[in-house]
């Protein structure tokens, strides 16, 4: 089947096109609302944009043709923190998604606990396995229609000690969540690991 994107809706292209960029990464945002309460919400179009110096993006779309919550925080604070979820945290990560009233804390109603980040104002979750303080370093609206590629340097990382084997980290016991098409999730599943050699032996199966 060939399928013209210009002749369908917004919403049928967004359900097409998630359902073909799959499994995607989960940037779970908190942010700090104007009252100082932290919100906290998680972002599928996500990916690193430069290594060194390390830095994040994803998109945030628009609710009600309104800015959310997040990119209005981030553009007052200038700071945000990126989590990577594990397994025992999808429920919660999901949940955090559903439209509150401006204001409210994801986090608190969520009863999640946050501790203090080390160099932004943003806090963190406390227990997420990783947790990256961020400061914007632009946002981009690339469609035209309103949505916002937020970018932003890694200002510190924080790792559970048991994931770390030297500067890697071990998959494995991350055990991380990515999103699929609709309300879908999926967990990490089989690894693969293959030469990085020509003349390497044949990858483990």
């Amino acid at each position: 089947m060939e399928i013209r994107s210009d002749g369908f809706k917004k919403e049928e292209i967004y359900k097409l096109i998630t359902g073909c960029v799959v499994p995607r990464p989960i940037a779970w945002v908190s942010s700090l609302n104007e009252n100082g309460s932290v919100n906290l919400a998680p972002f599928s179009t996500f990916t690193f944009v430069s290594s060194f110096p390390p830095m994040l993006g994803f998109n945030v779309g628009r609710r009600l043709d309104r800015p959310k919550d997040t990119t209005r925080n981030i553009l007052d604070i200038g700071d945000y923190v990126v989590h990577i979820a594990d397994e025992s945290m999808l429920d919660d990560m999901h949940k955090s998604s559903f439209a509150y009233p401006p204001g409210v804390s994801e986090a608190e109603v969520l009863g999640l606990q946050t501790v203090a980040s080390t160099i932004v104002r943003t806090p963190r979750l406390a227990a997420a396995p990783i947790s990256m303080e961020c400061r914007l370093t632009s946002i981009t609206d690339f469609s035209g229609n309103g949505d916002g590629f937020v970018v932003g340097e890694v200002l510190m990382f924080h790792v559970r000690d048991d994931l770390l084997d030297g500067m890697k980290i071990d998959s494995n016991k991350l055990r991380p969540v990515s999103r699929l098409a609709g309300e879908n999730y999926a967990y990490l599943g089989e690894i693969v690991s293959m030469s990085t050699s020509s003349n390497g032996p044949p990858p483990n199966r």
